[in-house]
Parts: C-alpha cells; structure tokens; sequence
C-alpha cells in the first residue's frame, strides 16, 4: 500500500478514493487587504480635518450669536434713549429757542461790522495819541481834527 504522511494525518490512496468528493459550499470570498498606511494616511487627514472644521464652525457661530446679541442689546437701547428724548417736553421749546442758520449767518455779519468799526476807532485813537506826544514834546504846531463816521 501506498501512504503518505502529511504531518500527523495519513491518508491512503484507496481510502482518498473511495472518500465522496466534497460537495461545493460555494465560492471562497479573497481576504480584505488591510487599510496601507497611504490610504489609512489619507482618510485620517480627511477625518481630522472635517473635525476640526466643525469644531471651528461651531465656535465661530457661538462668536457669531455673542456679537449679535450684543449689538441687538446696543440698538434697543440706543431706542430707548431716542424714544425718552423725543418724549420730552421741552424738546418743542428747545427746539424753537434754539437759533437757525440764518440767524447765525446774521449776528455774523453784525459782528464783523462791529469788529472793523472798532478797527477803525484804534487807528483814530492810536492817531490821536500820536499828536498828543508830538505836542507834549513841541515838536509840531498844529492839531489835526479827527472825526469818526459811523455808518
């Protein structure tokens, strides 16, 4: 007889013969080759870098909310301090008392007048004072007459 010995396990060929042939289970399905370092690289960064962008937006939005709200409390109170002076009531009056630019453009015009006449007026004082220490020194003999016009 013919054996061979494989291992522990001895078969004969008669016995492998005789031996039904295996009925067929189906197909053998190939292994699933582990995740390289490449791709396993690849998916790490984009897995990363998702997180880190959501944790990112989520912190922006809160900021975001913050500044809103701040800014929505700044107007409503900037309201409420424009809503209380425009229920004064004295505002009318301040309003009526208070003077136009016509006005202003007025007593500007007066006040330039009255700013050159008092111009003129020191240039005829300051001539005045001139004869009056050109006499006390007798260096002249005669007076000159000053007379000032207004308009």
């Amino acid at each position: 007889m013919n054996t061979k010995s494989f291992g522990q396990c001895t078969t004969t060929r008669v016995l492998r013969e005789e031996a039904s042939p295996s009925p067929n289970l189906g197909s053998v399905q190939p292994q699933k080759r582990p995740v390289g370092g490449f791709r396993g690289g690849i998916i790490g960064f984009l897995f990363g870098f998702s997180l880190a962008s959501a944790f990112a937006a989520y912190h922006l939005l809160d900021e975001y909310k913050i500044a809103s709200a701040a800014l929505q409390a700044s107007v409503e109170e900037l309201q409420a301090s424009t809503d209380k002076v425009s229920a004064h009531k004295d505002l009318k009056a301040l309003v009526q008392s208070s003077a136009s630019k016509d006005d202003l453009s007025r007593v500007r015009a007066e006040l330039k007048k009255v700013y050159d006449g008092l111009h003129i007026i020191t240039s005829h004082v300051w001539g005045m004072q001139q004869d009056l220490h050109s006499l006390a020194k007798k260096d002249a003999t005669s007076v000159r007459v000053w007379s000032i016009s207004y308009l």
